[in-house]
């Protein structure tokens, strides 16, 4: 009876093996369905920005709202009938002297 016993232990060791540690098994899936989540919000971080590069040409190809902001923001462009100021920061303080 006792090598029954062992016998039907091995058995159900050995069906259990590949469930776990198999190439389909318990551990490999959710590490694969880790790795999914991970690229999911790779994905959606990504068709955020994709978004937002939509939205922006849209904006450059439908009006020169967006178009003359972007060419003052980063080409410091200004109309002929603007007056353009441009304020120089400060030197900083000299510090006092030592005694």
């Amino acid at each position: 009876m006792r090598l029954l016993a062992l016998i039907l232990a091995g058995v159900l060791v050995a069906l259990q093996y590949p469930l776990w540690f198999g190439k389909g098994g318990w551990l490999r899936v959710r590490d694969l369905q880790q790795q999914v989540d991970a690229q999911k919000a790779v994905t959606a971080k990504l068709e955020a920005r994709t978004r937002a590069f939509d939205a922006e040409v849209r904006d450059l190809k439908s009006g020169f709202d967006a178009l003359e902001e972007r060419a003052r923001s980063e080409q410091g462009m200004i109309r002929q009938d603007e007056v353009y100021f441009q304020l120089a920061p400060q030197p900083p303080a000299a510090p006092a002297p030592q005694k």
